[in-house]
């Protein structure tokens, strides 16, 4: 897959899996079951899954190991 955005600046306002995907360098398989997990900072809109894009900023960064 070839990155479509080069830094977190240019990331839309929400993300959907194949973005959160690409900003953590995982599969799209795995975004999903990450945007399933209690504590991911997902939207629910009808069918559909979006990841505000600040929320995930502030869920790396807790998840950040100090």
């Amino acid at each position: 897959m070839k990155p479509r955005y080069t830094s977190l600046d240019q990331l839309p306002i929400t993300l959907c899996a194949e973005d959160v995907a690409q900003v953590l360098g995982i599969s799209r398989a795995n975004a999903y079951t990450l945007m399933h997990a209690k504590g991911f900072p997902t939207i629910q809109i009808g069918k559909r899954m979006v990841v505000p894009k600040n929320k995930l900023i502030e869920w790396m960064e807790a998840q950040t190991i100090k």
